[in-house]
């Protein structure tokens, strides 16, 4: 199994950046997608943004125009930008590798604050 570490969360002030990152252990090959997720308190768990070893990107409605996913390909670490960040960003950030006919991995989540 995949196993991942994520870097970058903090606190922030409205309208700060972050950028999160997620690096793979081991080799990945073939077809699989790598995103992220977040989860506030009380809230389900939901898709913030996704990336396929295709290059399609997916972006959630709410964060499209501000958080942007990249992937450095000598590395196959994902990197998801956030801008112009809001209080209702506040939540627990998670990576997350899948790939056909293998369990899916998670991080260990990293926490980003927005708060003034």
């Amino acid at each position: 199994q995949v196993q991942l570490v994520e870097s970058g969360g903090g606190l922030v002030q409205p309208g700060g950046s972050l950028r999160l990152s997620c690096t793979p252990s081991g080799s990945i090959f073939g077809e699989y997608i790598m995103g992220w997720y977040r989860q506030a308190p009380g809230k389900q768990r939901e898709l913030v943004a996704a990336l396929t070893s295709g290059g399609t990107l997916i972006h959630a409605n709410s964060v499209k125009g501000r958080f942007t996913i990249s992937r450095d390909n000598a590395t196959n670490t994902v990197y998801l930008q956030m801008n112009s960040l809001k209080p209702e960003d506040t939540a627990v950030y998670y990576c997350k590798f899948g790939k056909s006919g293998v369990k899916d991995s998670w991080g260990q989540g990293t926490q980003v604050t927005v708060s003034s």
